[in-house]
């Protein structure tokens, strides 16, 4: 039985929504020790990639200390937040009526620290639980701002979750609750991979590196979160889907995100999710795109696609648009030109873009004397573009916008 079936809402979201994971029944006392462990189990093993989350912790092996229960009662510790202001090394999103040398408990948060020792830390210098879901939430809620640009808002995020990620490792929290806290931390960096994309500056390379890193660590954490906190015939609600990333992941040349192979992965997986809707969509994906079957990649990611697998499939469009033409420019028999507006229908693109698209690939059009754009066949200059494709429209349904910020804390599938 599916536990998403269970009609209990999630209870680090701010409200529910038709399709949030839901909390299986809990004994709350157990919540209200912040385990390190999982339902006071000594046999209960601490997955790997949680215990080294954060694996820039200078203390070595964190995991043969005891446990550190946190006690911090706000966002950001007194001690840090007065030593920033001090330095005046104050976010925008933390500055007291725009002071960069004043924030207050409700306005700062938590910076990241690479080389903190776990032996030296002081307990209120770290945030329990229930002050970490706050925060992220708080953290989430900017994805909605309008008074600055998303890469201003991705920045902050992006440092921010990572000192949530370490002190959830510090406590070796990995409970529910944590669970839920890893599906918002990692729909954040989905999302972000097609945000970024709509940049044109020389930073978002780097960037976009960085956001893909840490989302692949915070993919495999939940992953493993999932498995840790299983019943034995069971599966969460939003599972199947956060468990397809690890597929579309591998679209593309570079694969194997956390070095793992994907037949041997998939003998880890359990039976109901291979199963499930998301999963098949993502294996189907996957074989279209490296079959060459362009027609079927789009049909499916146009038809069946959630807007997060979107994210993670976006970039691969284009890829896959630009073999339907070297398919169609070359390998054809027919010499007569090809009519663009038929050819925009097949790659699903606006016959305007479809023109710059035939260009950005070293081919040439034309028109017809009725003024039909066409697409001469048997070109050899056809060619990808070296510094990457344009932004070219796909499925409108996907280009909406948003209230970001709330869906990722309501976990709601957006399509």
């Amino acid at each position: 039985m599916e536990r998403g079936r269970r009609q209990r809402s999630n209870p680090s979201s701010s409200s529910s929504t038709r399709s949030g994971s839901r909390k299986f029944p809990s004994n709350s006392t157990k919540d209200a020790k912040f385990p390190s462990a999982n339902h006071d189990n000594p046999d209960f093993v601490i997955p790997t990639s949680v215990a080294r989350e954060e694996e820039d912790l200078s203390s070595g092996d964190s995991r043969s200390l005891p446990a550190l229960v946190g006690t911090c009662p706000f966002m950001c510790p007194a001690g840090e937040r007065a030593q920033r202001e001090r330095l005046r090394d104050l976010a925008v999103f933390e500055r007291l009526d725009g002071n960069p040398g004043k924030t207050s408990p409700g306005l700062a948060v938590k910076k990241f620290c690479r080389t903190i020792s776990i032996r030296h830390v002081q307990a209120s210098d770290v945030r329990p639980l229930p002050v970490l879901e706050d925060t992220l939430d708080h953290l989430l809620r900017l994805l909605d701002s309008t008074q600055h640009p998303f890469h201003v808002v991705h920045d902050f995020i992006f440092d921010r979750t990572r000192s949530i990620r370490q002190d959830l490792s510090m406590q070796r929290i990995v409970n529910e609750k944590a669970l839920y806290m890893y599906e918002k931390m990692v729909k954040f960096h989905v999302m972000s991979l097609h945000k970024m994309r709509r940049r044109s500056d020389t930073n978002t390379s780097s960037v976009h590196y960085l956001n893909m890193e840490q989302l692949t660590k915070a993919l495999a954490s939940l992953l493993d979160l999932y498995d840790a906190n299983r019943d034995s015939d069971s599966m969460y609600e939003n599972e199947a889907e956060f468990r397809s990333f690890y597929v579309l992941l591998h679209l593309g040349s570079h694969s194997q995100p956390t070095g793992e192979s994907l037949s041997l992965w998939f003998r880890h997986v359990p039976a109901q999710i291979i199963k499930s809707k998301e999963m098949c969509f993502a294996r189907r994906i996957l074989r279209f795109f490296r079959i060459g079957n362009y027609r079927r990649f789009l049909l499916a990611t146009a038809a069946e696609a959630s807007y997060l697998q979107y994210c993670i499939i976006e970039p691969y469009i284009n890829e896959v648009r630009a073999l339907a033409l070297s398919c169609i420019s070359s390998g054809g028999y027919n010499l007569q030109p090809y009519p663009l507006a038929h050819l925009s229908k097949l790659l699903m693109m606006k016959e305007s873009d479809l023109v710059s698209f035939c260009n950005d690939c070293g081919l040439q059009t034309c028109t017809d004397e009725e003024g039909n754009y066409l697409l001469p066949t048997k070109q050899t200059t056809f060619s990808c573009p070296k510094g990457g494709f344009q932004s070219y429209s796909f499925a409108e349904a996907y280009k909406r916008q948003r209230g970001l910020g709330l869906i990722i804390i309501n976990l709601g599938t957006y399509s």
